[in-house]
């Protein structure tokens, strides 16, 4: 197994990209890594989680929020985060919540409208009495 150039050990290196979002502050960030797989003496595979160089722990193990050093951390996708700050910076808000309406029965001509609950959802799951 050859060694990857600038990552000495290394025989395969994958970059991958994350975003976080803290569940008790709320802070949000995304950091890139590059994983180096390497094999021990004994034959075995591993790998090293590297950012900027510096060996860092897996960001699946256990995340701390940059901010608050809580554990309680959301991993997502890359960009989320970016994302939802462009729109924050473009002045979007976010969709209200609430009932989702549903188009009427037949193609929409219907006078009244409906708009749908959880316990209208749920009805397909109740047991019939016997």
């Amino acid at each position: 197994m050859s060694e990857i150039a600038g990552h000495p050990g290394a025989t395969a290196v994958v970059n991958e990209s994350y975003s976080f979002a803290c569940m008790r502050c709320g802070h949000g960030w995304e950091q890139s890594y590059e994983i180096e797989h390497h094999v021990d003496g004994d034959g075995r595979e591993f790998v090293q989680y590297m950012v900027d160089g510096r060996v860092v722990p897996s960001p699946l193990s256990r995340p701390a929020c940059e901010n608050c050093d809580h554990h309680v951390v959301r991993i997502m996708r890359p960009g989320r985060v970016a994302s939802a700050r462009d729109a924050a910076h473009r002045g979007q808000p976010a969709p209200p919540a609430g009932p989702v309406q549903a188009p009427a029965a037949g193609g929409g001509a219907s006078a009244q409208e409906h708009h749908w609950h959880l316990a209208d959802l749920l009805h397909v799951f109740q047991r019939k009495a016997s």
